[in-house]
């Protein structure tokens, strides 16, 4: 990467923030429903304190803040960079508005990219890693910026939709399985492009054989799950997963719901008749661990997930701008389906480092290092990430007990299962 090509990719996310933030008026730009939930107006401010901060800050001439509360309101977690606003209450801060936000992304954005035309080669070698670690920061909260939109839009009782309209579904195929061999994998990124922290380093583990359902669990598979009782059956559950669905009477998957025996589904295009073709999404780990157990299966380990993954090319449904939701896995082919996109896939494994990681110095090595507790791994990406911001070893993390990210879930066994 050059300055040039730099500027143009830094101009092309830049957009694509504020193409994803366009539908919303300013008063939907406020509204944090719950403390998960972020603002749109502080998503499109924080990634560009993270440019003002991480970028300029050292590097820019003379440098001042644009506004000097503004490091303190869209700090998200930087510990080392200095206070900030408390999360549960961002949904408080009327001002600055999401016009205000929009000055504040301008100046930076005339900044960085007067910066980048005038750095000499030596300085942009050093700052290169970190605008690159800029794109996908921002990448990362467009995806959050729908995910928290969906909830807010699913209190008002105008059903509002946000954009897009229902996929087609194709009908719900038999599942089929994969057998995978074993061995001595390699797991983590290869170097051969960018990368987060903790898909490093690279190193070895022992699979014994196995095998991965063909595609994701569907709505009219999950059906049959609470058809048996799958909410009901504490045999089924982990036991923090039964102490959340007593706690929060838990009945079916996130946004269902049910009116005069038909089930319906909120999405960022409105609240729908629940489409039984359809991955099942909006799932928590505690879900798709009991859904696996009630079908006699298991979740894949991340290892599993990954080694599988690698003989594919990273395609499919990655922010779909028609839907905005999963969409059918279409005719089996005879390998694995729905591995990039559409849902983002639960597996069984905690998230931890990897042997010998270490994060990086200073304030962006909060980055990933300090959430490796209490979460789970993520494989895959979704229907809202960004094409290009996923890949076979990027590794995404939740609670466990996350419902509102797009979630879902593949079966996996041991080789020769039934």
């Amino acid at each position: 990467m050059d300055p040039t090509t730099a500027i143009a990719r830094f101009d092309r996310v830049r957009a694509d923030t504020e193409l994803l933030a366009a539908p919303l008026s300013p008063e939907d730009q406020t509204v944090q429903s719950m403390a998960d939930v972020s603002p749109t107006k502080w998503h499109r401010a924080h990634v560009t304190w993270f440019f003002e901060t991480f970028v300029l800050a050292e590097n820019e001439a003379g440098f001042a803040p644009f506004q000097d509360q503004y490091w303190f309101l869209f700090n998200s977690y930087y510990e080392q960079v200095g206070p900030r606003y408390a999360r549960p209450m961002r949904g408080v801060i009327s001002r600055p508005g999401a016009h205000e936000v929009g000055d504040y992304r301008r100046n930076v954005d005339n900044r960085v990219r007067d910066l980048l035309d005038r750095v000499d080669e030596g300085t942009f070698a050093k700052l290169a890693p970190t605008i690159e670690l800029g794109f996908h920061h921002e990448q990362q909260h467009q995806e959050l910026l729908l995910m928290d939109i969906k909830h807010v839009l699913s209190l008002n009782p105008l059903q509002p939709a946000y954009a897009g309209r229902p996929a087609e579904g194709d009908g719900s195929d038999r599942l089929g399985w994969v057998d995978i061999d074993g061995g001595l994998v390699e797991i983590g990124s290869d170097g051969g492009g960018f990368c987060f922290d903790n898909e490093l380093p690279r190193h070895q583990q022992w699979l014994e054989p196995y095998r991965l359902a063909d595609r994701l669990i569907t709505n009219g598979e999950w059906l049959e799950f609470i058809a048996d009782g799958g909410y009901l059956r504490p045999e089924l559950w982990l036991s923090d997963g039964w102490a959340r669905v007593n706690a929060e009477a838990w009945k079916a998957p996130f946004y269902w719901r049910e009116a005069d025996g038909v089930w319906f589904e909120h999405t960022l295009h409105g609240t729908t008749p629940l489409d039984l073709s359809l991955p099942v999404c909006h799932l928590s780990h505690y879900e798709a661990d009991a859904y696996a157990t009630w079908a006699g299966k298991r979740l894949p380990t991340e290892a599993e997930w990954e080694h599988a993954a690698r003989s594919y090319e990273v395609s499919g449904n990655l922010a779909d701008r028609d839907s905005f939701h999963p969409r059918a896995a279409g005719p089996a082919t005879g390998g694995l389906r729905q591995l990039f996109g559409d849902c983002w896939e639960w597996t069984s494994s905690a998230y931890l480092p990897y042997p010998g990681f270490h994060p990086a110095a200073g304030a962006i090595g909060e980055y990933n290092g300090k959430f490796m507790s209490n979460q789970m791994v993520l494989r895959g990406g979704c229907a809202l990430t960004p094409p290009g911001h996923t890949r076979a070893s990027y590794r995404n993390f939740f609670p466990p007990g996350a419902r509102w990210p797009v979630t879902g879930l593949r079966l996996a066994d041991d080789g020769g299962g039934a």
